[in-house]
């Protein structure tokens, strides 16, 4: 009842630019927070960006200057918008949010998109 459908990914050469997208849809009571995850062959999941239902963004160290992490409410959309990349930032780049669906009272869940690769070449 509740997707995610992330968008954004390509392929760009060192020092350029992406924005990704992240939507969730379905039957939605609230979208608490939003996040971006990576991985890379061979490297554990790891968290690059969060920001909570509030506004308060986290960010891993390495992108940190380099990332920003956005929401909009109204469409329940996550964004990332990713500049000066670097080849080590190559990953397939996974949406979650947690979202209480409509008819579960409060509590929230755990959804995944099903991730958008991001290749950065030298």
């Amino acid at each position: 009842q509740v997707q995610l459908v992330e968008s954004g990914g390509g392929l760009v050469q060192a020092g350029g630019s992406l924005r990704l997208s992240c939507a969730a849809s379905g039957r939605i009571f609230r979208v608490n927070a939003m996040s971006w995850y990576r991985q890379a062959p061979g490297k554990q999941r790891e968290l690059v960006a969060g920001i909570a239902s509030g506004g308060r963004t986290n960010y891993v160290d390495s992108v940190k200057g380099r990332f920003t992490i956005s929401r909009d409410n109204a469409n329940d959309t996550a964004y990332l918008q990713m500049n000066s990349l670097k080849p080590e930032d190559t990953a397939v780049y996974v949406c979650n949010a947690q979202v209480v669906p409509l008819g579960s009272g409060y509590r929230d869940y755990d959804y995944w998109g099903q991730g958008t690769q991001v290749t950065v070449s030298s």
